[in-house]
């Protein structure tokens, strides 16, 4: 995991560090600790499924990819966008003789994939052996999206406990709020959105070259059939 930012002007354990007195130290600091129990992180992953969309041509699709390798054609296509949303809350406690106060941090955080679409090429007749290759590869896509989510869940579930989990944080009265939104918006949500992207070097190795020349040679080279013209027009 990066390294990631931590609220300025922040004081963990003992609170010496921010020049409070040593009783009043243990008396706010024991007020703060025993509010953990109303810190939560909270992680919910969601799928919303998948559909089958068989009306959108091989051209249009290849321009759909957008990064298709030269002189390459795109048959099918399985394609959503990840989505994370963070709530950011917590408990506050202050201390008016030292000048700092904690926040025991409630942290929501929310990982989405809306509805999957695959793309087959409305070339290809539903049914057909060459449909049906084209159909099993995008079923790989699709399950590797499938399977990534819980795993970066896991991940990112594991990261925010041991930041979050058992000690509450500490600044100066009217800062913690801030300061938290801040690691959030600049540590958290880019480190969460890598964790998340890091699927797509999944699904480039299952358009490996070997992959599209097996595409090409199934039911009697019927796919290669309408791939030849085509690269033999970009050459």
């Amino acid at each position: 995991m990066p390294r990631l930012p931590v609220l300025a002007v922040l004081c963990w354990a003992a609170l010496g560090a921010c020049g409070a007195q040593a009783a009043e130290r243990s008396a706010f600091q024991a007020r703060c600790e025993g509010s953990m129990d109303e810190s939560l992180s909270v992680l919910i992953g969601t799928q919303h499924g998948f559909r089958i969309d068989n009306t959108v041509g091989y051209r249009a699709l290849t321009t759909m990819k957008g990064r298709a390798r030269a002189n390459q054609v795109v048959l099918g296509l399985t394609r959503t966008e990840s989505v994370v949303g963070i709530k950011v809350g917590g408990r506050l406690l202050s201390d008016p003789a030292s000048g700092y106060e904690c926040i025991a941090p409630h942290i929501e955080v929310k990982l989405t994939y809306p509805p999957i679409v695959v793309y087959i090429g409305r070339e290809f007749r539903p049914g057909s052996c060459a449909y049906d290759e084209l159909l099993a590869h995008e079923m790989r896509h699709l399950n590797a999206y499938l399977d990534y989510l819980p795993k970066a869940e896991a991940r990112v579930r594991q990261a925010l406990e041991r930041r979050f989990g058992d000690k509450p944080l500490y600044a100066r009265i009217g800062q913690s709020q801030s300061l938290l939104q801040r690691e959030i918006d600049h540590g958290w949500m880019p480190y969460i959105k890598s964790e998340m992207a890091k699927v797509e070097a999944l699904q480039a190795a299952i358009d490996s070259p070997q992959e599209y020349a097996r595409l090409g040679k199934v039911c009697g080279g019927e796919v290669q059939s309408l791939i030849r013209p085509v690269q033999k027009r970009k050459t």
